[in-house]
C-alpha cells in the first residue's frame, strides 16, 4: 500500500426532505448572498429550486440564480457565471441538480478568483488554490461530485473533455442527499448514472499498487450492492430503500475512500471523455460501452485484476485461467449494462463509422503518449480498445 492523504470535509445531511435545510446550511457558514446553479427545466417543473430559493429567504440568505446547465458541460456557461457571480459578489455557490451542475460550480467557483480564464486549471497552466465555497442540492446520483475535489468540463473550441482534481480546494462544504428526488428520473438517465459510479469504483480498482486487499474489498462490496440494488431500481422507481443505496453508493464510490493508498487508473474515462466530446453522448452509457472493451482488451494483455475481479463479485471460477477469467468477467458486466437498457457497442451509442485514429490521438492528447496507468498505452494499444467498441 501506498502512502496517502485523505480528508473529506463535506458534511453530508442525507434523507426525505433535507432539501428544505439548504438555507439553515448556507446560514450556518456564513453565507449571506449566494449563486444558484441549476441545470433545464426539472427543478422548476418539480417545484424543487422554488423549494430551494424559499428556504433561502427564510434563513436570511439572498440568492441570484443562473440555470440552464446542461449534461457534458461546457465552457461558455462557466465564463458567463463567472462574470455573473463577481457582479453579485456572493459568500458561496448553490449547485442544484447533478454532475453537470455541480462541476459547473466547481468550475465558477475557482475561476472567481483567477486573473485569467478559468480554462487554465483544465489545460494544466494554473493549480487550484483557492475557490468560492459550494453547496450541493443532489438530484442525480451518478457522478458523485457532491463529494469529491474533482470536475470535468468541455471546451468546445478544442473540443476537448478534461477533468481537474484537487485534494480539499473543490469539495463541496455541504451536500443535501434526498433519494425521492430521483424517483422521477428516467429509466436511462437512472442506467446511466449506475454506470458511472460503477467505472469510479472500477477506476480505483485496477491499480499497479499491492498490498490494497482492504480497498479491493471495499470496491468490490460497493459493486456488489450497486449490481443488486440496480435491479430493485429498475423494476420499481419509487423504491425509497434502494434509491438511498444507489444514491449513497454513488458519493462513496468517487469521494475517494476506495483509492486510498493505491494507484488509480482513469484510462477508460479517458477513452470515454473522447467519445462523449466528440459525439455528445451521455458519460454513463459510454462508459458501459468503454468499459467491457477495456477489460476484454486486458484480458489479452494485462489480466490477473481484471480475472479477479470476476472472481469475486460474480463468482467466475477460480480455476479459469487469467485471460478466460478476465474475458468472461468483460462479458458478465457487458451483460449486467445490458439488462440496464444500455448500450454496449459504439453502434448502440450511435456512432457510425468512427475514426480510430482521430480519437485515439485525441485521447493521447489529453492523457499524454503514452498513457500510464494500469497498463501502459500508446496509440497501437488505444486504438485496439476503441476498435473492441464495434
Amino acid at each position: 500500500m501506498d502512502n496517502f492523504s485523505f480528508y473529506t470535509p463535506t458534511r453530508y445531511k442525507f434523507g426525505r426532505g433535507v432539501e428544505n435545510m439548504v438555507g439553515e446550511m448556507a446560514r450556518n457558514e456564513g453565507w449571506r448572498t449566494v449563486l444558484i446553479i441549476y441545470g433545464g427545466g426539472s427543478a422548476i417543473r418539480s417545484g424543487l429550486l422554488e423549494k430551494v430559493c424559499t428556504s433561502l429567504s427564510q434563513a436570511g440568505v439572498s440568492f441570484v440564480t443562473f440555470g440552464g446547465i446542461k449534461p457534458n458541460p461546457t465552457d461558455g456557461p462557466v465564463r458567463e457565471a463567472i462574470g455573473m457571480c463577481r457582479r453579485c459578489n456572493p459568500d458561496g455557490i448553490i449547485a442544484v441538480g447533478g454532475g453537470s451542475v455541480i462541476d459547473t460550480a466547481k468550475a465558477v467557483a475557482a475561476g472567481f478568483y483567477h486573473d485569467g480564464d478559468f480554462w487554465d486549471f483544465f489545460a494544466g497552466k494554473a493549480p487550484v488554490e483557492k475557490a468560492l465555497p459550494i453547496g450541493v442540492v443532489l438530484t442525480i446520483p451518478a457522478a458523485g461530485s457532491e463529494g469529491s475535489g474533482n470536475a470535468v468540463i468541455t471546451n468546445t473550441e478544442t473540443g476537448q473533455k478534461i477533468s481537474i482534481r484537487t485534494e480539499f480546494v473543490l469539495r463541496p462544504v455541504f451536500s443535501l442527499l434526498d433519494p425521492e428526488l430521483t424517483y422521477t428520473l428516467p429509466a436511462a438517465q437512472t442506467a446511466a448514472g449506475i454506470a458511472d459510479m460503477m467505472a469510479h469504483i472500477m477506476e480505483r480498482y485496477f491499480t499497479t499498487t499491492e498490498g490494497v486487499e482492504v480497498t479491493d474489498r471495499l470496491a468490490e462490496g460497493l459493486l456488489m450492492a450497486i449490481m443488486d440494488q440496480a435491479k430493485v431500481v429498475m423494476a420499481e422507481p419509487e423504491n425509497y430503500d434502494a434509491r438511498a443505496n444507489i444514491m449513497w453508493s454513488g458519493t462513496l464510490a468517487h469521494n475517494g475512500i476506495c483509492g486510498c493508498g493505491r494507484r488509480e487508473d482513469w484510462g477508460s474515462h479517458g477513452l470515454e471523455h473522447v467519445l462523449s466530446a466528440e459525439y455528445g453522448v451521455t458519460h454513463g452509457a459510454g462508459l458501459a460501452v468503454v468499459f467491457p472493451a477495456w477489460m476484454t482488451f486486458m484480458a489479452s494483455h494485462k489480466p490477473a485484476k481484471v480475472a479477479q475481479l470476476g472472481q469475486r463479485v460474480f463468482g467466475i471460477p477460480a480455476d479459469l485461467s487469467p485471460e478466460k477469467g478476465a474475458l468472461e468477467t468483460a462479458t458478465k458486466f457487458r451483460g449486467f449494462f445490458k439488462s440496464l437498457g444500455l448500450p454496449t457497442t459504439l453502434g448502440e451509442l450511435g456512432i457510425e463509422g468512427a475514426d480510430f485514429g482521430y480519437l485515439t490521438r485525441c485521447f493521447l492528447r489529453d492523457k499524454g503518449n503514452p498513457f500510464k496507468g494500469y497498463m501502459t498505452l500508446g496509440p497501437e494499444e488505444v486504438e485496439a480498445i476503441y476498435r473492441l467498441m464495434v
